[in-house]
């Protein structure tokens, strides 16, 4: 990982400003300077884990912990009828600051974007073995 502060890392630490929505020990939440939709806001840990398989269970937990409360008051300040949560993981999964941070879209009936993708049929012979790979990997 690089020892260069991510834009994240440096908002904060209060180098940069932000329209902060939340903050408390392990989490802070601001809204996206390059929005999808109005109130698109990103949830980040304070710590500087660059995908989630590297985040500490602690921070980790605080994000599920506050996420549910951040997503009712954007839907309510917004008046959107949906949302969509957005994780990516690496630069070829879309991340593009390698910092942890989970994107909460609000939706209306007016939206445009798509996060829809075209879904292949699961090889169940393939998968049974993939499932025991996955499981025995957990720590």
């Amino acid at each position: 990982m690089s020892s260069e502060k991510t834009i994240f890392t440096r908002i904060i630490e209060g180098e940069l400003p932000c329209h902060k929505l939340f903050e408390d020990e392990h989490v802070i939440a601001f809204l996206d300077i390059q929005p999808l939709t109005r109130g698109h806001t990103l949830v980040i840990p304070k710590e500087p884990a660059p995908t989630m398989d590297k985040l500490s269970p602690e921070s980790a937990s605080a994000l599920g912990r506050v996420l549910p409360a951040i997503c009712r008051a954007v839907m309510s300040a917004t008046g959107a009828s949906a949302y969509n949560l957005v994780q990516n993981n690496g630069r070829e999964a879309g991340m593009s600051v390698p910092h942890v941070h989970i994107h909460i879209i609000p939706r209306f009936s007016e939206s445009t974007h798509s996060f829809l993708w075209e879904h292949s049929e699961i090889d169940h012979s393939e998968a049974s073995k993939l499932a025991e790979d996955i499981s025995a990997a957990m720590d």
